[in-house]
């Protein structure tokens, strides 16, 4: 039988309903939590694309392509071969070495992959080649598409100096500043005089906070020269610095903005980045609790106006600074896609790679700027492998013994690139992921945030989320009273964990004591029976002693099924569970308050590790009489950390400035360890001479190295 013929007239109409689903489809997820891809077979785009990036950003890339129709090639180093990414994507190369130089920034190589994969076109993700005009020239003579900015956009605006003077010219608020290279120390402490301290100095070509120094002072501004040109050298092969005038604590606010090839640019919207370590974003949100609906609107029209200036096509981004007044100046404009892009998406409903990928392939933008809504808020946690007790974050290294991200919860989005039994290794930054959570209101997001670091099971490295959690729970946060000195003035004397108020306190010991009681009560099972007891009455009371820090306390536990009564400090307190004691999360109930907990280790000693409130807490549990005992035992003598400098985090030694018998001053730097493309001065703890030095430049060392020992002053 013949198929039955659909007139033209009759294809349009079923094309319009196809295409009003599509868009009723597309609201729904949008306004749940994140994006929607509706891709359209008669819009074609690539055949092949070719991701050049790594890990989370790949794995990122690749989602949207699949959802397109798109086959993807992944490019690897032989230490990422197991890579999710490479897992992901339908192709895979090895592009060399683990060191980035040999391998995601060795441009040889990825071309020859391009070649024998046949891709069409090459997505660069951000950082590596994501901005270098290099690479993009030669795909262009090559004839392949760079999913991205043309060569001018990308030389006008990764040039910082010369996207100043654009800026300028596009009419667009701009920093006061030295609008030049600077060529020495010299010329440096110069120049920072005639702008007056205090004075930001940072790479030519650079972002993502490397090649950044702030300084106060002639030897700060020294010291910052030298750092950041050899930062910059490391980072991008280009050690240019500028200076400029530093807006004390100002907001980090920027516009992201979506450009076609026909003079269409929109922005859309802001997001606020002024949670910061070391110049670098550690929580974002969208929109800002602090920008008004006129101020939005002129850094938006600004932005696009700078886009427009250097015929910008694609997803990139225009960062500013705004001070206390909603005064705002140009920063920089990152030309590619931006780390913390997903929170963007979620409260537009926009797809940025796919709108990238469109771009890239001549289409026109489907929206106008009054299409582009706030709908929502969005909020977005950089989980990093770092220890936050140290500078609020020195890398970690190590292997994912166990990890579950919380997408159990809902409006949580995940973007990474790990597994469990992945590593996190020396060679590439230390991000797991960036968690990301979304609400009707911010007060949603945030607790949704809250709630999703409570139930991320990481193991087997250290990470931040104990820091991410008391930012977000933090007054001054919750109120929107932040900026870029957010972490040093609410952190003076560093990170140190979550601050106990009585009831916390109370709470975790509790929850400790509980614990306890339900592992002697799983012990009394035998394959689901009892075990047979000696003793006439079950026992349903522990006395208990704890030890939290310095102080121990006196604990009664009764125990009536699930539920536990607790008597502590005066107080009783109930706290209910299941108590399933083999998985990584402990939801328990005390007092009407429900928590998530986890207990990370435990031991025969009586020692227990409980993640409460996202901080790890060491307690020691034991019945009285165990307790009694165990002060008689000796304690270790810590270790002199005056006489003994230890590397803070695994890295590289990049410089050692002392030799056996010298004398060294307190603060006086003593060697340069570089992690993550970071460089860290490692000083004296006092005033005394060398007595051995174990390291010299070169060196890869390990957390907890010994670098050098001093002896006697």
């Amino acid at each position: 039988m013949a198929a039955p013929r659909v007139t033209s007239g009759l294809q349009r109409v079923l094309l319009m309903l196809k295409n009003v689903h599509f868009k009723l489809g597309y609201r729904i997820v949008a306004s749940r939590k994140q994006y929607s891809t509706v891709y359209d077979p008669n819009e074609k785009t690539f055949e092949k694309i070719l991701i050049a990036n790594r890990g989370e950003i790949a794995c990122r890339i690749i989602k949207t392509c699949k959802k397109m129709g798109i086959k993807t090639v992944a490019v690897h180093s032989d230490v990422d071969s197991n890579a999710v990414h490479v897992k992901m994507a339908d192709e895979a190369v090895c592009v060399g070495p683990a060191p980035t130089s040999k391998s995601y920034l060795n441009m040889d190589a990825i071309m020859e992959a391009i070649r024998k994969t046949r891709a069409e076109a090459v997505h660069p993700g951000y950082g590596f080649l994501s901005e270098n005009k290099e690479f993009a020239k030669r795909l262009a003579a090559e004839g392949v598409t760079f999913i991205g900015p043309d060569t001018h956009a990308i030389q006008a605006m990764g040039d910082k100096i010369e996207s100043k003077l654009i800026a300028k010219n596009a009419k667009v608020n701009t920093i006061p500043g030295f609008d030049g290279v600077v060529k020495d120390t010299d010329q440096a402490i110069s120049i920072a005089r005639e702008i007056g301290y205090p004075v930001m100095i940072k790479a030519s070509a650079g972002g993502g906070g490397k090649g950044m120094r702030i300084a106060w002072n002639d030897e700060e501004t020294r010291e910052g020269f030298r750092f950041s040109s050899q930062e910059a050298a490391s980072s991008f092969g280009d050690d240019r610095l500028l200076i400029e005038k530093f807006i004390d604590n100002p907001r980090h606010i920027e516009i992201q903005v979506l450009a076609d090839k026909h003079g269409n640019a929109l922005w859309l919207n802001e997001r606020e980045c002024s949670i910061q370590r070391r110049n670098q974003k550690v929580i974002e949100e969208a929109p800002s609790t602090f920008l008004d609906p006129n101020t939005r609107k002129q850094m938006g029209e600004q932005a696009v106006s700078l886009a427009k200036a250097v015929q910008y096509s694609s997803a990139g981004t225009v960062e500013f600074l705004v001070d206390s007044q909603r005064n705002f100046y140009f920063l920089e404009m990152n030309t590619r896609l931006q780390v913390e892009h997903p929170i963007t998406e979620c409260i537009t409903g926009l797809d940025l790679v796919q709108e990238m990928i469109r771009i890239a392939k001549g289409y026109k933008l489907h929206q106008k700027q009054a299409d582009i809504p706030i709908k929502g808020w969005a909020v977005e946690s950089r989980v990093y492998a770092e220890d936050p007790y140290k500078s609020f974050g020195l890398p970690s290294i190590g292997r994912l013994s166990q990890y579950i991200e919380p997408l159990n919860l809902t409006n949580v989005r995940v973007d990474s690139g790990i597994k469990e039994g992945s590593d996190i290794s020396i060679y590439y930054d230390p991000m797991i992921s960036k968690l990301v959570t979304y609400g009707s209101t911010r007060a949603e997001a945030l607790q949704r945030m809250v709630e999703a670091l409570d139930s991320y099971v990481i193991r087997g490295v250290t990470h931040n989320i104990s820091l991410l959690r008391d930012i977000l729970i933090h007054p001054r946060f919750v109120k929107g009273d932040i900026s870029t000195k957010f972490l040093p003035e609410v952190y003076p004397d560093g990170f140190k964990g979550h601050q106990l108020s009585d009831n916390g306190r109370r709470e975790l010991l509790a929850t400790a004591a509980c614990l306890y009681v339900a592992l002697q009560l799983r012990s009394r099972r035998f394959i689901g029976n009892q075990r047979v007891s000696t003793s006439h009455k079950e026992q349903n009371r522990w006395e208990l002693s704890l030890k939290l820090d310095k102080d121990t306390h006196a604990v009664t536990v009764f125990s009536t099924g699930s539920l536990f009564t607790v008597e502590l400090d005066g107080k009783r307190l109930n706290v209910t569970s299941e108590w399933n004691l083999a998985s990584a999360l402990l939801p328990v109930t005390i007092d009407g308050t429900q928590r998530t907990m986890q207990c990370l280790s435990r031991d025969a000693s009586g020692n227990v590790s409980l993640q409460y409130l996202g901080t790890v807490f060491k307690i020691q549990v034991l019945n009285r009489k165990a307790a009694d005992l165990n002060k008689h035992m000796p304690e270790k003598v810590p270790e002199d950390s005056g006489s003994i400098l230890r590397s803070p985090m695994p890295g590289s030694v990049v410089a050692v400035s002392v030799k056996p018998g010298d004398m060294v001053s307190e603060g006086q730097e003593i060697c340069v360890i570089e992690a993550m493309k970071m460089q860290n001065s490692m000083t004296a703890a006092r005033t005394a001479k060398v007595k051995t030095v174990h390291c010299k430049a070169g060196d890869t060392v390990a957390e907890g190295d010994i670098l050098i020992e001093l002896g006697m002053d």
